[in-house]
């Protein structure tokens, strides 16, 4: 038997190995996506082969997740439940898809995944293999093993001489990728406890930044950001470049208690101090190029769009119906937005765009010859007019042997 694990070489991974050799007597192939998690990927490599993977995969996947996941996600001004800016989410459907090409290309006969069976991320990783391939094995150790917590796999790691970086002192999971990084279980289950200050990885502390506010400017083609103070970047050295600028300045860090596609309720910490910019500029763009209408109707769809990528839908039918239409929306957000960071905020200074919607004209409170405000009457009458009516039949009695009203 020959399985295809997705493999990050942390603690359940790495334990997940040596677990399904001998479980299943077969052939492990490790596979690790580089999705600028900033590790040593020789390193994670020699520790799977160490650890008992007959190969390894090191994909350097980054361009093609900031251009063809974080981009489009982004394009759809996409949170989930207000604050979470899916950065764990959006990476699971790239890592599936390349796995499941793995998989084909080695004729492999099931691919596995480290994914807890309480959390979100079993759900992203499978729905992408049977979507991408579904006659698929699937095997999902956390839903078999006999381990029952991340100390019971510290114990099997240490004795089977696998090396692991979690501790009993710091048990909390973590996951990076050049979106964010994410902080959850252990210490971080007290939703009242607030985060160690040591714990926190991309962004400095908001006390801690530099006194004097930064000021960037981002250029915008069709709703996607392709330059930076005046520089143009492909997508990932932009977002890498932007982490830099915002992390420095305190920008990003987000604390939530929110709800898992499975049901339960989970709290969460997280670092996404260049998406956070991002959101911002890519609204106010939106803001002086877009119809009222369309960003009206964009907007209610964001949660749908946000919830489709946290359940893990992102290779669904009403998916890729949803991303055509939101890329419709951006067909004019071309422009450029200068943002102020300081110390934790990120405020929109400017925006320009050849595209502009905005008529100084029409919006100004000062003398203008292009708008004459006697025509407001009527349209308020207009618009009045039910209102009114609903009121006028809503004083008389609606039905026969009502009570007059006193």
């Amino acid at each position: 038997m020959k399985i295809v694990l997705a493999y990050s070489g942390g603690l359940d991974t790495s334990v997940a190995i040596k677990w399904l050799k001998e479980t299943y007597k077969a052939e492990v192939i490790a596979f690790c996506a580089d999705l600028g998690q900033d590790e040593d990927m020789a390193a994670v490599k020699k520790k799977a082969l160490k650890t008992g993977a007959s190969k390894v995969y090191v994909d350097d996947l980054r361009e093609e997740f900031t251009r063809h996941y974080i981009f489009p996600m982004l394009r759809a001004n996409a949170v989930y439940e207000g604050s979470y800016l899916l950065g764990t989410s959006i990476a699971r459907p790239l890592i599936a898809k390349r796995q499941i090409e793995i998989a084909e290309k080695e004729g492999a006969d099931a691919v596995s995944h480290g994914a807890t069976g309480k959390g979100n991320d079993q759900v992203r990783f499978e729905l992408t293999y049977y979507s991408l391939k579904p006659d698929i094995k699937v095997i999902a150790p956390w839903r078999l093993w006999p381990f029952n917590s991340r100390n019971s796999l510290m114990e099997y790691a240490a004795k089977h001489k696998i090396p692991v970086t979690a501790t009993k002192e710091k048990p909390y999971s973590t996951d990076r990728n050049i979106f964010h990084i994410s902080y959850e279980g252990g210490i971080l289950e007290n939703p009242w406890a607030e985060p160690p200050a040591d714990m926190f990885t991309m962004i400095t502390p908001p006390e801690n930044a530099p006194d004097k506010p930064a000021y960037i400017e981002l250029g915008y083609e069709k709703g996607n950001p392709v330059s930076l103070n005046g520089k143009k970047l492909k997508p990932s050295k932009l977002l890498q470049g932007l982490n830099e600028i915002a992390g420095k300045n305190g920008v990003g860090r987000i604390d939530m208690v929110e709800n898992r596609y499975v049901g339960m309720k989970s709290r969460g910490v997280y670092e996404t101090p260049g998406g956070t910019v991002l959101h911002a500029a890519h609204r106010a763009i939106e803001s002086i190029t877009l119809d009222r209408e369309v960003l009206h109707l964009r907007d209610s769809l964001i949660g749908k769009y946000a919830e489709l990528v946290y359940y893990g839908y992102w290779f669904s039918p009403e998916m890729k119906m949803l991303q055509s239409l939101i890329d419709a929306s951006q067909e004019n957000a071309t422009g450029a937005v200068r943002l102020k960071l300081y110390k934790g905020n990120c405020i929109v200074a400017g925006r320009k765009s050849q595209n502009t919607l905005y008529h100084a004209g029409f919006a100004t409170f000062e003398e203008e010859r292009v708008y004459d405000q006697k025509d407001a009457e009527g349209f308020i009458k207009l618009n009045a007019l039910r209102l009114r009516i609903h009121k006028m039949m809503g004083a008389r009695p609606h039905r026969q042997g009502a009570r007059p009203r006193k």
